[in-house]
């Protein structure tokens, strides 16, 4: 029945029927990103000057959508999405401050990536990336997250190209162990998705992503 249920909500992801119903159009006004450069002074610690995380842990924000890094800014503000150290970072921030940043990173060069794992990982990785593993319930990626690893940014799917691999892999095995529910406007489909997983499937589709471009 799971599988059933992930594989549907795939195909509608694909077919754009899931589009307005899970995020709703860019909110305007937009955040001002030059008001956003200078309150992103502090996030440039982890996340640089221009988005790129500054080690292996941390996300690019670079480039990211607008809607989905305003999403996230407001789970951690709000406590949904637990992580002390961004919870610490956003809790002081007003609502403008927070699309004003969104704003500023959203206009900031993606990073690359280079995919560096061994071949047969990230052949595992593509395949898993791009046509799912069928017999364990495990969707593809490429039905919400595009070929290049682009999203969707009106229907609220990240940019997860070029994401360095660790990274990835924490957020994938949180959503498996529960520990992340950000996906809760989209059905749980994060957390259905992942929940047949093993660490090495995880690893492998996020050495894949990382060189997505």
């Amino acid at each position: 029945m799971l599988r059933n249920l992930i594989f549907t909500f795939v195909l509608l992801c694909v077919s754009g029927v899931l589009t307005a119903a899970t995020e709703p159009p860019e909110e305007t006004p937009r955040g001002d990103p030059e008001a956003g450069r200078a309150a992103a002074l502090v996030c440039s610690a982890c996340h640089g000057s221009d988005g790129r995380g500054i080690g292996p842990e941390y996300p690019n924000l670079g480039g990211q959508h607008y809607n989905y890094l305003l999403s996230q800014m407001r789970a951690f503000h709000s406590g949904e999405r637990q992580a002390l150290l961004m919870m610490g970072q956003v809790e002081h921030l007003t609502e403008q401050q927070l699309k004003d940043i969104s704003a500023f990173y959203a206009e900031q060069p993606l990073a690359e990536g280079t995919a560096d794992a061994a071949p047969e990982v990230l052949e595992l990785g593509e395949r898993i990336y791009r046509a799912g593993i069928a017999n364990k319930g495990v969707a593809a990626c490429i039905a919400c997250h595009s070929p290049g690893g682009h999203g969707n940014g009106p229907a609220g799917y990240p940019s997860l190209s070029g994401q360095p691999e660790r990274y990835t892999a924490l957020q994938l095995k949180a959503y498996r162990d529960g520990e992340r529910e950000t996906d809760a406007g989209m059905g749980g489909v994060m957390r259905g998705v992942t929940q047949n997983m093993n660490d090495r499937e995880i690893e492998a589709v996020s050495a894949y992503i990382r060189g997505l471009h």
